[in-house]
């Protein structure tokens, strides 16, 4: 499951105000261009054109994002059967994503129902990263220039920028 890149950088960002580990890597990357290298290297591969000093807080999250994004996209073209799931579509037609990934899965789509009935918990409740926790915390601004920054790092990944369709290939739909 992935979602829309400035909405899911906002909370990771959010995350790292309750997770300590992931804060030390918004601040260091702040300083030095090791933190874009390490996280590129943990992704499964050795971005050399991604090592950078992420010197805006919605940075990380972008890097974290198109790394993943890259990824999955790599596991397609070598062939592996592997679907995404948008979570903007999850949300705006939760019965009807449900069927699809049901019927993806080979499972009884009768059980649609009861899934949606989950969506009425926070997944996350009793957890450092409740929706109660970090739902308070003040998000980094976009700007235009750091959009353009941000596009950067889209661009050399070879995903859609921000503002463009976010729809990665792939992608399980119920249209």
């Amino acid at each position: 499951m992935y979602r829309d890149v400035v909405p899911s950088t906002k909370s990771v960002y959010r995350m790292s105000m309750v997770m300590p580990q992931l804060r030390l890597m918004y601040l260091f990357g702040h300083y030095s261009s090791h933190v874009s290298k390490v996280t590129s290297e943990c992704s499964g591969s050795d971005r050399t054109d991604l090592r950078m000093r992420l010197d805006h807080d919605l940075m990380y999250g972008v890097l974290m994002w198109s790394l993943l994004i890259a990824r999955y996209l790599e596991f397609r073209q070598r062939g592996l059967s592997v679907n995404a799931l948008r979570y903007e579509d999850l949300v705006a037609k939760p019965l009807e994503m449900c069927r699809v990934v049901l019927e993806y899965c080979n499972l009884p789509v009768s059980l649609a129902e009861m899934a949606v009935k989950g969506f009425d918990t926070d997944s996350q409740a009793n957890s450092p990263v409740a929706k109660s926790a970090i739902g308070n915390f003040k998000e980094p601004q976009l700007t235009p220039e750091i959009k353009t920054k941000l596009n950067e790092i889209l661009k050399k990944c070879g995903l859609p920028l921000i503002g463009e369709p976010g729809i990665i290939e792939g992608t399980l739909s119920c249209s």
